[in-house]
Parts: structure tokens; sequence; C-alpha cells
């Protein structure tokens, strides 16, 4: 298993065994409802879907919640206990699978996930989700792909024959764990990451770079959230081991200081001692889903 992928595996596994996917069969356990496989796009002769959990109560908020480790997207890796800590709180979740590299760079997957966003806006309502009321999330790759959707949001296109492209591709507050922030300066100012030898079972993310200093910082500076930050930014959380030795805890450091810069609303939670992922993992989904209730609460 790719290093990239221990965050989101462990963040699964640990919730599966802290009984945080849950109750006993009865009454909770049917008051939630799974939509599997819904289809939010279409691509080179492929669909792409998500699943969608409903809360028995909506409060109102929807979490995308990105699938993806190492950008390796699966529907396989869907786990309802990832869901939990936000459905306890009434939010809709949104699992969303991504095409995956290497057939998929970092860019191309980017523009599934700007789709998802805009068709859970488009649909919100028939999910009990209001559209200006949308969080996003993931660990790792996943916590990558959430910052850059979180600053790099558009408006929709109001002349586009599909009416998803119509609406905004903005979310309203990001929470995630561990994420690569800045490809230029990784663990260190001027290392740009992708010739690292611990990243080279994920350099197709980046696409075909010729191994050119300019060229590489080019796709270094494009892949990296940090780059599209402005004080547009939603309010963001970031959970972050002190050890990580794949994704310094330097990334997130950097990126929080960006935002507070620009005082924009933002917290860097730390873990003492703990790496790429921690046992306590799962219970800390309860932090992000409490975020998304302080910043995306009915005004």
């Amino acid at each position: 298993m790719h290093r990239w992928m221990l965050g989101l595996t462990l963040l699964a596994t640990t919730c599966l065994a802290l009984g945080v996917l849950a109750p006993e069969a009865g009454a909770g356990e049917a008051a939630i409802t799974r939509v599997r496989d819904v289809i939010y796009g279409r691509k080179h002769g492929v669909v792409l879907t998500l699943d969608v959990f409903r809360p028995a109560q909506p409060s109102g908020i929807g979490v995308l919640f990105m699938v993806s480790g190492g950008w390796v997207s699966s529907h396989d890796a869907i786990n309802e206990a990832l869901a939990r800590p936000f459905l306890e709180r009434g939010q809709t979740v949104f699992a969303v699978v991504h095409g995956s590299q290497p057939k998929y760079s970092i860019p191309e997957i980017l523009q599934d996930v700007e789709r998802a966003t805009r068709f859970v806006r488009y649909h919100a309502r028939e999910y009990g989700v209001d559209p200006e009321r949308l969080g996003i999330a993931g660990a790792s790759a996943g916590g990558h792909l959430s910052l850059m959707q979180g600053a790099r949001g558009r408006d929709g296109d109001p002349n586009a024959e599909d009416p998803v492209e119509r609406v905004s591709s903005k979310v309203q507050a990001v929470a995630c764990f561990f994420p690569p922030t800045d490809f230029l300066n990784y663990g260190t100012e001027g290392v740009n990451a992708i010739p690292l030898e611990m990243l080279k079972p994920y350099r197709a993310a980046f696409g075909a770079v010729p191994d050119e200093p300019a060229a590489l910082a080019r796709v270094a500076r494009e892949t990296s959230p940090i780059t599209y930050v402005t004080a547009n930014m939603p309010p963001t959380l970031i959970l972050h081991g002190d050890a990580d030795e794949l994704v310094p805890i330097q990334q997130s450091k950097r990126f929080i200081q960006r935002l507070e810069a620009l005082k924009v609303p933002c917290r860097l939670v730390t873990r003492a001692g703990q790496g790429h992922g921690w046992p306590t993992l799962g219970q800390d989904l309860t932090l992000l889903a409490e975020w998304f209730d302080q910043y995306l609460a009915a005004k």
C-alpha cells in the first residue's frame, strides 16, 4: 500500500474499531439513508459517481467528502463510518469518487471535484441541503483536493448548455487532515516535492513533467493550494501530526500562516508525536463536523 493511502485507510479502520459506524440495528440505523452511485458527470466514456448519506433530520448542511488517497479514488473505499460524525449532526454527506492517477493528473482530478461541487449545489434541495451551506473534507490527497476547491471555487457559466455548469463551484467551509499545500516549498524552503524520492509513487499525479527546473517549478506551483489563496478563502480547519514524514507539518503551518495574514478564519490542530495518521483519528472527525456546524449554521 502506498504510504499516501495510509491516512485514509487508517481513518476508515479506526472508525470501525471505535464503533463510529454504529449502533446496533434499529431505529438509528434505519434512519440513515444511503443512495449509491449517483452519477455526477461523465468523461472519456465513463461515469463519475458519488454516494449520498442522508440523516434522519437534515440540518441543511452538505459535506462533500473526498474519497482520495494518493489521488487514487475508488467506490470500494467509501466507508459509512466516515460519514457517521457528520450524520449525527444532521449533515448530509456526499462521498465523491474521482478519476484516479496514473490515468488522470491532478488538474484533471480537480475538474471532477469542481463538477461534483456544482452537481451537489444544483441538486442540493433534493437532499435537504441548503445550496449555500456546503463544506468539503478529506484526508491527505483528499485534503489537498479540499483546499484546492476551497481556494479555486468559481461562479457558474450562465450561458452553459448544462444547467449544472451554470451554478457556482464555491464551498463555504473546509476541514481536512494532513494535506500537502505547497509543492514548491516541501518541508524546507525552496525544495520542490515532485522529484523527491519518497514521492516517486505519486509522480504520475503531476502529469508528464520534464525533469527540468522551470517545468517542475511551474507544475508544483499550479498544483499547490497555497498558490490560489486569497482573502475569499472559506473558513479552514486542518489537523496534522507533527511527526508526519510523508507530508511535513510545515505544509499545514505554512498554509495557516497565509490564511492568518489574510484574516481568514482558520485553525490548525496539531497531534503531538503522530505521523501520517494516528490511532484516534476517527474521533477527530468530530472536530471537522463541529467546524462545519460553526461556520455553516443557518442564519
